[in-house]
């Protein structure tokens, strides 16, 4: 899918001529130092899709295609230092967040999307890692559900972090829609469910608004080379928000860029290789 023409922003230079640039999309979350997921991954995801990529880091963490080595949460008052330094001045169109470690960084990061009215808003609840270590804090759930959930555009929790979040395991796609209508009720404007991990032929998510169901269907690849899927996922929907889309229309490219990252993912590493977020130009393997 080509991008639009960049929209003009201008005048935005010093000499006071019109100066056309592209979609700015920020993301909120924590650094992955192998690169597949967290703010790499984001980034990677908003520059191909045109946008112009801004981060404020959650938190860092040491991390490869095998397991996290290590997390070092950032401050909450530098996390809200990193959002008011890009807002103030460069601008967002669109916001996505990701890693938010804990209750402290939740709540700053909630405060700073109301103060600077950092909207459209895809919230991407990350619980654990891929290769299972948990990257938010107990007590961070309910700050996510009661603080940003009710700011969000849209949420895109995979079946485990919904089943978390609505207290029950989901194992079926009705199981998947009534965690949505839950999950609908707790405040954002929309919710995908990602069914990756359900068994099947095709990889199927379940979106809902205030307008109904929409189910999502993708192919689904033999690959354990799935590592930075979510964030992809939510990025790209971001990054489509960012150039005006629709939401429903932003949700089924982000469907069908990942499918593409996933389909050409990356044999990088020992454990799970990262998807391939350049996959419309780089030559099949």
């Amino acid at each position: 899918m080509g991008s639009p023409a960049p929209p003009v922003r201008g005048p935005a230079r010093r000499d006071g001529t019109t100066d056309i640039s592209p979609p700015r999309a920020l993301t909120i979350a924590g650094s992955d130092s192998g690169g597949g997921a967290g703010i790499q991954a984001d980034l990677k995801t908003f520059f191909a899709h045109g946008c112009f990529g801004m981060s404020a880091l959650t938190a860092l963490t040491a991390q490869n295609t095998v397991g996290v080595a290590g997390i070092h949460e950032v401050p909450p008052e530098f996390v809200v230092l990193q959002i008011e330094a890009v807002a103030s001045d460069i601008g967002v169109d669109a916001t996505k967040t990701g890693m938010l470690a804990s209750s402290p960084v939740v709540e700053a990061v909630a405060a700073a999307v109301e103060v600077h009215g950092l909207a459209p808003l895809v919230v991407d609840p990350v619980f654990v890692s891929k290769h299972r270590d948990r990257l938010l804090e107990e007590d961070a759930v309910a700050a996510l559900t009661e603080r940003l959930f009710p700011l969000a555009t849209l949420i895109t929790p995979n079946l485990h972090e919904a089943g978390a979040l609505v207290g029950g395991e989901i194992s079926t796609l009705g199981d998947m829609k009534e965690a949505a209508r839950a999950l609908l009720a707790m405040g954002p404007g929309a919710v995908l469910v990602k069914g990756g991990h359900l068994p099947g032929e095709r990889a199927l998510d379940v979106y809902l608004d205030g307008d109904g169901f929409i189910e999502l269907e993708g192919r689904r690849f033999d690959t354990e080379d799935t590592h930075g899927t979510g964030d992809t996922l939510a990025a790209s929907i971001a990054a489509r928000l960012a150039w005006g889309d629709e939401l429903v229309v932003a949700v089924r490219h982000g469907k069908s860029f990942v499918t593409g990252a996933v389909e050409r993912s990356l044999r990088l590493g020992r454990g799970y290789g990262p998807v391939n977020q350049d996959w419309r130009r780089a030559p099949r393997a």
